[in-house]
């Protein structure tokens, strides 16, 4: 049987902001399979975020090896890295939608950025196919973020993170401070645009244990700067990792 391709390598991977005294990584080995829908949990202060920054090229490593989709990012150049993140969508944990342009504009940003070869008529119909794509109602298009609601928000920044195809989408703790109803809605739109895009890797760091059980295919738990443990929700609910037991068993309990 083939060995499914890997989206990300990271190799050892080593995070010091102050000269080598203090690591907030401490040696991440993970590989997230391609066309996987994987979360990334852990508890606060574990080098989630951290860890998300190496991948999208805002961080290097102090030292480690980290590879995207077959390529070593800290060979690039400025130019270069600017342009492979457009292989990437980000949806922000408050959505980050900019308060002075609409719904479509906001969409279209990414492609007005980076796909200077569409003529406008072109951005414009992406930006609402992206839009119908995430359930969004026309109606809506033309209002400010502060004119609709905080589901719709999500849904303007999911399209907006989908404008580009990429080929990875990243969620930054989507659901955190949502009620219970919408923070369900969410879940279920990161799963329906997961298996709407063939191919696509899906990475989400959350706080949302039962989400995370319930629609990812993968989970990687992060403790002290490392993975403790990376593997299949089966895994973890089989684990003999004491902490990774406590640390599941108390969040189920707590959703």
């Amino acid at each position: 049987m083939l060995r499914k391709q890997s989206a990300v390598i990271m190799k050892d991977v080593k995070k010091s902001f102050d000269g080598g005294k203090e690591f907030v990584l401490k040696g991440i080995d993970l590989e997230i399979p391609k066309g996987s829908l994987t979360a990334i949990i852990g508890f606060s202060g574990t080098g989630k975020s951290v860890m998300l920054k190496h991948l999208l090229g805002l961080f290097k490593p102090t030292s480690g090896y980290i590879e995207i989709l077959g390529q070593d990012i800290s060979k690039f150049t400025p130019d270069e890295l600017t342009a492979f993140r457009c292989k990437f969508g980000v949806l922000f944990q408050s959505a980050a939608l900019f308060d002075d342009m609409t719904v479509l504009e906001n969409v279209c940003f990414p492609l007005l950025e980076h796909r200077r070869d569409l003529k406008m008529p072109q951005v414009l119909r992406i930006a609402e196919e992206k839009l119908v794509q995430v359930g969004l109602e026309s109606k809506h298009y033309h209002k400010l973020p502060s004119q609709i609601s905080g589901g719709m928000q999500k849904r303007t920044g999911l399209a907006r993170a989908l404008a580009l195809d990429p080929e990875i989408l990243i969620y930054d703790e989507p659901t955190t401070g949502l009620d219970p109803i919408l923070t369900e809605m969410v879940d279920n739109l990161i799963l329906s645009t997961h298996k709407l895009r063939e191919g696509l890797t899906s990475i989400m760091v959350s706080h949302d244990l039962s989400a995370a059980f319930r629609i990812a295919d993968h989970i990687a738990m992060l403790d002290s700067g490392r993975v403790l443990l990376f593997g299949t929700p089966d895994d973890f609910f089989n684990t003999d990792i004491e902490l990774v037991k406590k640390f599941v068993n108390k969040g189920m309990k707590h959703q």
